[in-house]
């Protein structure tokens, strides 16, 4: 999984009854666009994050 800065992270819920989450990825501090990401959700919260098989990198048109 390789992403940019200002691409879009969603994470599909994996719980009945918990909704996706949607974020901005700030930073990236893995190697050439590998994770970890730095994520900002839409409610605001920042979080490190390492995307598994549930996440789906959305790229910013350029």
């Amino acid at each position: 999984m390789m992403a940019n800065v200002g691409d879009r992270l969603l994470v599909h819920g994996h719980v009945v009854g918990e909704g996706d989450r949607h974020g901005e990825i700030v930073e990236v501090r893995g190697p050439q666009g590998a994770p970890p990401y730095m994520v900002r959700f839409d409610d605001g919260h920042e979080s490190l994050v390492y995307p598994g098989p549930d996440a789906i990198i959305e790229p910013t048109p350029h």
